[in-house]
């Protein structure tokens, strides 16, 4: 997750409570972001233990922890690996570098961690002072990671993309004219062929929570947590009732545009924080997580109707040590301690 205000498509704990059931997935559709930027959480080997006697069966790790990596060994859990920012432009410009950081971190591990994704960067934009700068690697940078996945024998296994954001669009209102930022469009245009060409996904961090900060005065917080009584948004044939729907097919009108319409989004980062903010609290984040959870495993959007949505909350433990705004360190499921701060059903229908 992007340390900044504007992130997405876009109180007092309660302890003891267990996060319980099992994440019915074909392939997971539920998963959790794992983020390590505190000074206070718990080991890895404790958080696989935590994943796994949640029944909590996809992961997403921003590097490739040995630790973590380790840690996965024999645990099933489907993975999502980063490849940190910093790391694009050595990738990009030398493909035995690519090659190396595969072997050390993905074919060093595979025949014990279930790899499903290589994101490569995160929420890297031309247009962002913060990521500018890493632009022009990403693409390369996917290319090389491909061509050492491939060389190694894992292309059908694991899939090479890149996660983005609401940024990426210069417009999503009504989701149908959904389109990428113009000035995006020699960056993302690109990426896109490539996803198609290799029938791999693309990447989408969608918070509608920062939507609904960003705009209090046109979005209603029930629109934003699933509580909408009724249809909110009418766009054609297409019906919403959440927001969280409205981003995704926002995107998916916007990958229409470019010859990216049988592209799937993945949703690799969505969550809602419990304090720091008016709207940011304990029950709001409980009922946003729970309606996302029912709403995932039985539903899909009105413009892809049928198709299974894949999401991964964010995150797994508040993070202390997370700059920018104070409710970047309060998005987790868990405390450091490992008590869960509400309870949540991952079997929710």
């Amino acid at each position: 997750m992007v340390l900044t205000s504007n992130k997405s498509l876009l109180a007092p704990l309660l302890l003891g409570f267990v996060i319980t059931s099992y994440l019915t997935i074909g392939t997971q559709s539920i998963g959790v972001c794992y983020g390590r930027l505190g000074n206070n959480l718990p080991s890895p080997s404790q958080v696989i233990n935590l994943y796994k006697s949640n029944g909590i069966n996809s992961m997403r790790i921003y590097d490739p922890y040995p630790e973590t990596l380790q840690a996965l060994r024999g645990s099933n859990i489907q993975l999502i690996l980063d490849v940190p920012n910093v790391d694009l432009q050595s990738l990009a410009s030398d493909a035995s570098a690519a090659a190396v950081w595969v072997q050390n971190n993905v074919v060093n591990y595979a025949s014990e961690v279930n790899f499903r994704y290589i994101a490569v960067g995160n929420e890297v934009l031309p247009t962002v002072d913060s990521t500018s700068r890493y632009a022009q690697f990403v693409l390369p940078a996917m290319k090389n990671i491909q061509s050492a996945i491939t060389s190694v024998g894992l292309k059908g296994q694991i899939k090479v993309s890149t996660a983005t954001y609401s940024a990426v669009l210069g417009t999503s209102y009504p989701p149908s004219n959904g389109s990428f930022n113009n000035h995006v469009s020699s960056f993302i245009n690109p990426i896109v062929s490539f996803l198609a060409e290799n029938d791999s996904p693309l990447l989408a961090n969608i918070y509608p929570y920062f939507s609904y900060t960003g705009n209090r005065k046109d979005i209603q917080l029930p629109y934003a947590l699933f509580t909408a009584q009724g249809v909110t948004v009418e766009d054609g044939t297409f019906q919403y009732q959440n927001l969280f729907d409205a981003s995704l097919d926002a995107l998916y009108a916007a990958l229409e545009k470019v010859n990216g319409a049988n592209l799937r989004v993945v949703v690799s980062e969505t969550g809602w924080p419990s304090q720091g903010d008016p709207a940011a609290t304990v029950e709001n984040a409980r009922t946003y997580h729970r309606n996302l959870i029912n709403h995932v495993n039985g539903g899909s959007t009105p413009r892809r109707p049928g198709q299974v949505i894949e999401a991964y909350l964010f995150a797994m433990f508040d993070e202390n040590e997370k700059p920018g705004l104070e409710t970047e360190k309060h998005f987790g499921l868990f405390t450091p301690t490992q008590h869960s701060k509400y309870q949540i059903n991952f079997n929710s229908m």
